[in-house]
């Protein structure tokens, strides 16, 4: 079997596929070790009740970005997209709902039934929010600005100041207000209903361990916003047949282009030689010129590779890097639709097919992390509900449905016990606070899967949990990610390469990470250890 290769790629999650599509078709050979039996990391798709399927952790589509989508043929490999027939529905116990559509004019029109003043403002607030995602938008797929690495950086870091300057002064001072203020504060100044902030305000915590009026979520609710995988920037849909389907869609075009993806190999350690690296799995040894870390920074500068070879700051920051999203998943086989207080019915309607937020106002938001700081999770959970067979039926057998629960706030470390002790009750809480506004789903709840933080961390890599690998606040962004000086993909050591979450533009299922390290890679081709 062949063990030498111009790259080896640790870690066969989307963005080590992405990385290895983009070598492979210049001309690298590539090999892709993967632990588990299948590729996809945390966007996989199983069955976990007979004949009921879902997306394991990550669950909806935005981020992953076109032009990864056109370039690597993802369609012809088999990936399908479609939209969510509303964007999210924000359920209320008193009173109506708010459905809120992806077009601005038709959501105006639902947020007049609880706010005409915030109807009224809705367009313009919508607009102010895709011209700073567009602003940031282009940013995604280069590498950030690295001021540490010299004076050629500060002339890129001029071309970028240009790009801004040239954006109307109120786009740039609400990307300012984001980018350091809070989403809570942001949100209140545009509106007064609570269902309409909540709803909005989910975006901010979402996978972050925070308040909304903490600094820095603004910037989180921003990044939710910068996805256009559907060719209408801000849009979030399904793949059809769960996130999986991303994963494969990735690993044929893998194997057209070459790479050769090993499952089963479990790397335990990356080693620097005079001819670029080995790499040991149990049994094998492999041979590479360079490395791509397709894995958490944690693991890979904690873990696969010993600490001697670091340089102590870098060592030490990679110590401190804050690495908690606070997220229980759920995923559980319904015999019927929920039936909303608000909104009754158990035949499949549009409401059906959003993303159902459990996030009443951003007090409540608020509310949710302070108990999980003091009591290791929240006493009321905000809760994504998404019913993706409600779009998809190839998810569950006729009649029946799959459901996924996305719940915050959960800390990886609880005050008492653990996770193995305490995650039964951590699930009955999140189905109870479902079933306050719709009250008949505990009783359809035929089977649960449920992945604590804990669980996340064992199962996919996630140290602390983290879906993003590590926050996105801004001491850990751009070219602090993760170290100044190490922003740009390339590592302390000569031809090891970090091409995951941990690395600019952060988390989410974008492809991004692995698509610039693969450029930062060709670039330095010629000069790899031979």
């Amino acid at each position: 079997m062949r063990t030498r290769f111009d790259v080896i790629v640790v870690g066969g999650g989307h963005n080590g596929l992405v990385c290895a599509c983009y070598l492979a078709a210049a001309g690298v050979s590539v090999c892709v070790l993967e632990r588990h039996a299948e590729v996809g990391g945390a966007a996989v798709t199983e069955e976990f009740y007979p004949g009921f399927r879902n997306s394991v952790a990550s669950y909806t589509v935005s981020l992953l970005q076109r032009r990864i989508i056109e370039e690597l043929a993802l369609r012809s490999h088999g990936l399908r997209i479609v939209p969510r027939p509303l964007a999210n529905f924000v359920p209320s116990r008193d009173g109506a709902g708010l459905a809120l559509p992806s077009d601005a004019a038709a959501a105006s029109a639902a947020i007049a039934e609880h706010s005409r003043r915030d109807a009224e403002r809705y367009a313009a607030f919508c607009a102010e929010r895709a011209a700073v995602a567009g602003l940031v938008r282009p940013l995604l797929l280069e590498a950030p600005v690295d001021p540490s690495l010299g004076p050629r950086e500060w002339l890129r870091a001029a071309v970028r100041l240009a790009r801004f300057s040239r954006a109307p002064s109120g786009t740039a001072a609400a990307l300012w207000q984001l980018l350091t203020g809070s989403a809570g504060h942001w949100l209140d100044g545009w509106f007064e209903s609570d269902l309409l902030k909540g709803g909005l305000g989910f975006d901010s915590i979402v996978g972050h361990f925070a308040s909304p009026y903490d600094p820095g979520s603004g910037y989180l609710l921003l990044h939710h916003a910068l996805g256009d995988a559907l060719g209408e920037p801000g849009v979030w849909g399904h793949a059809i047949g769960g996130m999986g389907a991303i994963s494969r869609a990735l690993e044929r075009a893998a194997r057209a282009r070459g790479v050769e993806i090993r499952t089963g190999c479990t790397v335990e350690r990356i080693e620097p030689v005079r001819a670029g690296f080995e790499i040991e799995t149990a049994g094998s040894t492999y041979a590479a010129r360079a490395v791509a870390g397709a894995v958490h920074p944690q693991l890979l500068f904690g873990r696969l590779i010993a600490r001697e070879h670091l340089p102590e700051p870098f060592a030490e920051r990679i110590d401190r890097w804050r690495s908690e999203s606070a997220t229980l998943r759920i995923n559980v086989a319904l015999s019927e639709l929920p039936d909303f207080t608000c909104r009754p019915g158990r035949t499949a309607a549009e409401h059906h097919g959003a993303g159902i937020l459990i996030a009443p106002s951003l007090g409540y938001l608020e509310r949710a992390h302070t108990d999980a700081r003091s009591d290791g999770w929240s006493r009321a959970p905000v809760i994504e509900l998404l019913v993706p067979s409600t779009i998809d039926d190839t998810l569950a057998p006729p009649n029946a449905h799959v459901a996924s629960l996305f719940c915050q706030h959960f800390r990886r470390r609880l005050p008492e016990g653990g996770w193995d002790e305490h995650k039964d009750a951590a699930v009955r809480l999140a189905i109870e606070t479902v079933n306050e506004y719709a009250p008949n789903f505990a009783a359809a709840v035929l089977a649960v899967q449920a992945l604590t933080p804990e669980d996340l961390e064992r199962r996919f890599g996630l140290v602390g949990g983290d879906i993003f690998h590590g926050a996105l606040t801004l001491d850990q962004l751009y070219w602090a990610r993760p170290a100044l000086g190490y922003s740009q993909y390339r590592t302390p050591l000569r031809g090891l390469y970090l091409s995951a979450s941990g690395a600019h533009p952060g988390g989410g299922v974008t492809g991004a990470p692995g698509y610039n390290a693969a450029r930062a890679m060709l670039a330095d081709r010629a000069r790899w250890p031979r």
